[in-house]
């Protein structure tokens, strides 16, 4: 039920990043635009990036690929800001080559991805082109009969950062989900995975399946957004067991050991490499009284509350900005930390023990409505955390589940597997 189209393999290289030293104290300053570039790091571990001679070839680049298969055909696009062609947007490149683009369909934070995380997005129209602008965030998640009455084929091009609850996945889903109730094609543009050189987490659930986590896999899943496509057709995921007709152009020159630092910002609380970095493991504190820091210049990269000791290293306080118009712990002084000198990237839960047991008020440490189990994925993790368990004794647990899903993960690899 689907097609791929072949890649070739390109040198890699060693890029160091220099470091410095960040102040001690911030509070709230506003976000850049979303679809600006991702700020240098101030410190990240070494990234594997490709030589300026060599870059990588995203399926968008590939017109010889992917154009042939939409001539004459009717197309519904599935894209936000990461969708480029160079500096240029995908809808105003197909268009320019007379691609029959109908609509344009939007997923969390919308088209232009400017909206805040979590806001509604509504219908609309996209100015530049004059296209109709569809949300796929909000009432309604799922394309429906009369939205694609007049589609032949869906593109997918959204950059993903290879994490289960980055809900960009869960619409590619609904989109895949649509499209095999409907008859229609799937074309998906595949893009790198920045957190795509390994693989960490419990698996999830059935009984914790929504919009933040659809799928039976772990919390850093190791796989691109084409090769994930390919998990959920294959395994027959979608509603019903259907199967869409889907096509993945594959990147030329990736593989999962490429350390890839996104050029756009994916989302506009994820403003650098090293946010991107540590997202897996601290987009958990948003089921918890932690701020992540969203109403910051800095989110995913400082981590804090009020109900943290006051000798904690770093203080901040969220205020409204534009990526988050409501931040948790709005208006209050958080005591935490500045990890934006963290070099041991990885899914960790170090950071989870360690805040649940400095807490003051351990009783209110998780949020009531269970926000924590949908991230997580069960209820045994924040079980075996509030029972004072080692990460050691947690990981035993998920292990089975884990290695399992590592099998079944390598029938869909479209790229050579890091080590």
């Amino acid at each position: 039920m689907y097609s791929i189209l072949p890649t070739g393999l390109l040198s890699l290289a060693l890029l160091f990043t220099d470091c410095a030293r960040p102040p001690q104290s911030a509070t709230s300053a506003t976000a850049s635009v979303s679809d600006a570039p991702l700020r240098q790091t101030v410190a990240s571990p070494p990234q594997v990036l490709l030589p300026a001679a060599s870059p990588l070839q995203m399926g968008a680049d590939q017109f010889d690929k992917y154009l042939p298969l939409l001539k004459g055909k009717r197309v519904g696009v599935v894209v936000n800001q990461t969708a480029r062609v160079g500096s240029s947007f995908l809808v105003d490149t197909l268009l320019a080559k007379g691609v029959g683009v109908k609509v344009i369909f939007g997923p969390e934070h919308g088209f232009r991805g400017e909206a805040a995380d979590g806001a509604t997005i509504k219908d609309g129209k996209d100015a530049r082109s004059g296209l109709p602008a569809l949300s796929l965030y909000g009432t309604t998640k799922k394309p429906t009969p009369e939205m694609l009455k007049d589609i032949d084929v869906l593109l997918f091009d959204i950059q993903d950062v290879g994490a289960r609850f980055y809900t960009f996945i869960s619409t590619m889903h609904y989109v895949m989900e649509a499209a095999a109730e409907q008859n229609k094609e799937v074309l998906v543009l595949d893009r790198p995975n920045p957190n795509g050189w390994y693989v960490d987490g419990p698996v999830l659930e059935p009984a914790f399946k929504t919009f933040v986590g659809m799928h039976p896999i772990p919390v850093v899943h190791g796989l691109t957004v084409g090769e994930l496509a390919r998990m959920i057709n294959g395994e027959k995921w979608l509603a019903g067991g259907k199967q869409c007709k889907l096509t993945v152009i594959p990147v030329a020159g990736y593989t999962h050991s490429t350390r890839y630092e996104l050029p756009v910002r994916p989302s506009p609380n994820l403003p650098t490499a090293h946010s991107v970095a540590l997202y897996p493991s601290l987009c958990l504190f948003e089921g918890t009284d932690v701020s992540v820091g969203r109403g910051t210049a800095m989110p995913f990269e400082v981590i804090g509350a009020p109900t943290q000791p006051s000798t904690r290293p770093y203080s901040f306080t969220p205020s409204p900005n534009p990526g988050s118009t409501s931040p948790p712990q709005n208006g209050k002084l958080c005591y935490g930390q500045d990890l934006r000198q963290v070099g041991d990237i990885g899914f960790t839960l170090k950071y989870l023990l360690d805040y649940y047991q400095q807490s003051t008020n351990k009783e209110k440490f998780f949020l009531s409505d269970r926000g924590f189990d949908r991230l997580m994925g069960n209820a045994t993790v924040r079980q075996q955390i509030m029972a004072g368990k080692s990460e050691a004794e947690i990981r035993q647990g998920w292990e089975p589940g884990l290695t399992a899903y590592k099998a079944m993960r390598k029938k869909y690899l479209l790229y050579p597997d890091f080590k």
